[in-house]
């Protein structure tokens, strides 16, 4: 498909994704297929602080420009008036020649539209439910306007791009680390007690919303039969803020796990993440890091939302249903969280060893391209996926 007239002579596009984690990664294949299609072009990311981070691992982002926009999440500090008409003159002066705009379906994608328009970028590119006349050059009309029947995220981004001619065959997400990533996780892993010879499963028991996380002890309950039936290291991440769930899992344990809550930079994370049989965790952003590695993940999948299960990578997602499904709170609005408690621990620990004895017969990206790179870099090689009995 060829691109459409003006896109093909976009070489300086910038493009906005002004969310957390999991919504980067989750736009990488829309970011690839725009740089696959158009491969001298510059690529810039809008997006927030967090964003940017991750944008750093993401192999097809030129530059980030960060920006607390006052229509997205409310910031620590709201900008001002004059912070928002700033930010438009920076913009301005990059000279943009496009803008394609990333939200998720219950975003407005009108006010970064007209943000662009102020900043003089002359073709601006958003999914919009409502007509958005001048604001948009090219228009998607936004489908997604029931959130049960809404596309999967990384879908959605595919499609919007796909409108002007932004394609590509390889639609997994992306994410990179380097070799001074590899060294310091390993040596964070060893300091902790761990090995990174021996098999480990990763588990990831916090996410942002409260209504998104799996109780921290019944976790420890899942992590404690996992090493009676394994045999492998169980490894703790998280935040320095969710040290305290991984005190509360390893209360329910037999042997301590390793512990590297508040221990791992992001390059550091993506390594471990690479390295592991398997990733446990809630919806939350290491799903999305795991999947662009290709490491099995089987997450604790609140029904919030429907369109972020783990993208192209084996998996496994549980939930149990509930009437009150895709209330996108991020607290329980009924309070009694259960399409989360009353998942079992034991359906949790089965689900992860046919998961893990599935994913030991099949060649993984995740472990393959690991073993590969940690060996290339002269780090110390990821134990191989091992099969579970």
């Amino acid at each position: 498909m060829a691109l459409k007239t003006g896109w093909a002579g976009a070489r300086n596009i910038l493009a906005v994704r002004l969310d957390s984690m999991g919504d980067v990664l989750m736009s990488s294949p829309a970011l690839a297929a725009m740089r696959l299609s158009s491969p001298d072009v510059r690529l810039t990311l809008l997006t927030s602080i967090e964003g940017a981070r991750t944008a750093r691992h993401v192999d097809v982002v030129d530059d980030t420009l960060v920006y607390a926009a006052p229509w997205v999440a409310p910031a620590a500090e709201p900008s001002s008036h004059r912070a928002d008409l700033a930010f438009i003159n920076t913009l301005a002066q990059r000279g943009f020649d496009a803008a394609v705009i990333f939200t998720v379906c219950t975003q407005s994608a009108l006010p970064a539209a007209l943000a662009c328009r102020l900043a003089g970028i002359p073709l601006r590119l958003a999914h919009s439910r409502e007509n958005p006349y001048a604001l948009l050059t090219d228009w998607v009309r936004d489908p997604d306007t029931e959130i049960a029947s809404a596309r999967h995220e990384v879908q959605r981004q595919l499609d919007l791009v796909r409108e002007v001619g932004f394609e590509t065959q390889d639609q997994h997400l992306r994410m990179r680390y380097d070799h001074a990533d590899a060294l310091r996780m390993q040596a964070a892993l060893a300091e902790a007690g761990g090995d990174v010879r021996r098999p480990y499963i990763v588990v990831h028991a916090g996410a942002r919303a409260a209504s998104r996380r799996y109780p921290a002890p019944l976790y420890g309950v899942v992590a404690r039969a996992l090493q009676a039936r394994t045999g492998m290291q169980l490894v703790f991440t998280g935040s320095d803020g969710e040290a305290d769930l991984v005190t509360q899992a390893a209360a329910q344990m037999s042997q301590a796990p390793v512990d590297l809550a508040g221990k791992l930079g992001l390059g550091e994370l993506a390594a471990l993440l690479d390295g592991a049989q398997v990733l446990l965790c809630n919806n939350t952003g290491p799903a999305h890091m795991a999947a662009a590695l290709g490491t099995p993940v089987v997450v604790l999948y609140a029904l919030t939302n429907p369109q972020h299960t783990p993208w192209q990578v084996p998996a496994r997602v549980l939930s149990h249903d509930v009437p009150c499904r895709n209330c996108l709170k991020s607290r329980c609005p009924e309070i009694h969280h259960d399409c989360l408690l009353r998942i079992a621990p034991e359906t949790v620990v089965e689900a992860t060893l046919d998961l893990l004895a599935r994913s030991a017969s099949v060649p993984h990206h995740g472990a393959a391209h690991a073993a590969a790179r940690w060996q290339h870099h002269g780090a110390a090689r990821p134990a191989a996926r091992a099969a579970v009995g």
